[in-house]
């Protein structure tokens, strides 16, 4: 038997109904939706409903969707698209005066933007988390001063799943006036994302955290939010992002989108309830042997992040060949070292070296998760 996935946040499969919708476009609709001909008319009307399948989900407007290649796109073209088109002229003066909020527990997408940033003179300013791995609001309300420009901070965290307060942070940006980003690529689909209750400007979407394929996504741009393209040429998007339209992937993600809309919020009850069951019979196995990581409660509901007392995550799972899981801390010619996640929530090298993170989704039965408690269990008992 093929070992059970428990990664969903690495990577989702396809939904079959994705795959069925996206098959005639990969086939005989093969128009370019520039085209003012039949073909192309086509593929442009394919584009359009999957912009409103994306924006029905987010309760956005089509004409805020800016489908890119993927999340860290849609992050990078919202961090550095935006500081652009804000700063305008007199760029290298402007940089120097300009200062970015983010924390310390982002994905890369936006970690590595702020830092390129940085190297050209900007200030970034990396809030702390709490033991929880949620924001620490009293040490944003601190970092966001008058001039801040954009204020970027991840809906939920992918490795132990925390679900930051984006409202309130949201708030204090715009009372300074400025932008407020948030990476949505791991909360899509499991819990709402509601970019108007959320009050941010710019929200990412990766097209394959949430069952539709690799190397498609989307960036909410709010009406009056002006970015300079990150890829210059004939105007697509409205001219926020050129290059000809993925049609084959835009509308297996506008249909991705249709069905998480359709199943929340059931799905997230499923979620939580695989996530619980997961949760109980490991710590009925190992008792005082086994740590969570992260909020118990404010965290995505299918996320469990764990330490396994007295083991190495990666070579626990190296023994446990029946699981598909991920680590949050990688071993190295006899060292450990943890993930940056767990070194900004405080956890103790001796403690963090077993994690293991381990995430549910659509496909996920009780029975893979009372095959994979047992595997472990038995792994962890050696």
């Amino acid at each position: 038997m093929p070992p059970i996935y428990l990664d969903y946040n690495a990577t989702t499969p396809i939904d079959p109904a994705v795959a069925d919708a996206m098959e005639p476009y990969l086939r005989e609709q093969f128009g370019n939706p520039s085209s003012t001909h039949a073909y192309g008319r086509a593929t442009h009307h394919a584009v359009d409903i999957a912009r409103q399948q994306v924006a029905l989900l987010l309760n956005a407007e089509p004409d805020e969707i800016v489908f890119t290649g993927g999340g860290t796109e849609a992050s990078n073209q919202a961090i550095k698209g935006a500081l652009f088109a804000l700063l305008g002229g007199r760029l290298i003066e402007a940089l120097r005066n300009a200062r970015i909020v983010t924390t310390a527990i982002e994905h890369p997408a936006t970690l590595q933007p702020c830092a390129f940033l940085q190297r050209l003179g900007v200030t970034v300013v990396r809030v702390a988390v709490d033991k929880d791995g949620i924001v620490d609001l009293d040490a944003m309300r601190k970092a966001i001063t008058p001039g801040t420009t954009i204020v970027s901070v991840m809906h939920s965290n992918n490795e132990v799943g925390s679900l930051q307060p984006i409202r309130e942070i949201a708030g204090m940006a715009h009372a300074v006036g400025a932008w407020m980003h948030t990476d949505a690529a791991q909360s899509l689909g499991k819990v709402p994302v509601d970019v108007k209750s959320l009050k941010v400007d710019l929200l990412s979407v990766a097209g394959h955290k949430a069952y539709a394929p690799k190397g498609v996504g989307c960036l909410f741009v709010r009406r009056g939010v002006t970015l300079e393209p990150l890829l210059h040429g004939a105007g697509h998007e409205t001219g926020r992002r050129a290059g000809t339209e993925n049609v084959p992937y835009i509308v297996g993600l506008g249909k991705a989108c249709e069905i998480a809309r359709e199943s929340l919020p059931a799905a997230s009850e499923r979620l939580r309830s695989l996530h619980d069951r997961l949760w109980r019979l490991l710590q009925d196995g190992l008792g005082d042997r086994i740590v969570l990581n992260g909020h118990l409660d404010l965290r995505l509901p299918n996320t469990l992040n764990v330490n396994f007392l007295g083991h190495i995550g990666a070579e626990l799972l190296e023994k446990t060949p029946e699981v598909a899981a991920s680590t949050g801390s990688a071993c190295r010619q006899g060292h450990v070292s943890l993930s940056p996640v767990l070194k900004a929530m405080h956890v103790s090298p001796e403690v963090g070296k077993g994690a293991v993170r381990l995430t549910v989704g659509r496909f996920t039965t009780e029975e893979e998760i009372d095959r994979s408690a047992e595997a472990l269990l038995r792994a962890a008992s050696r």
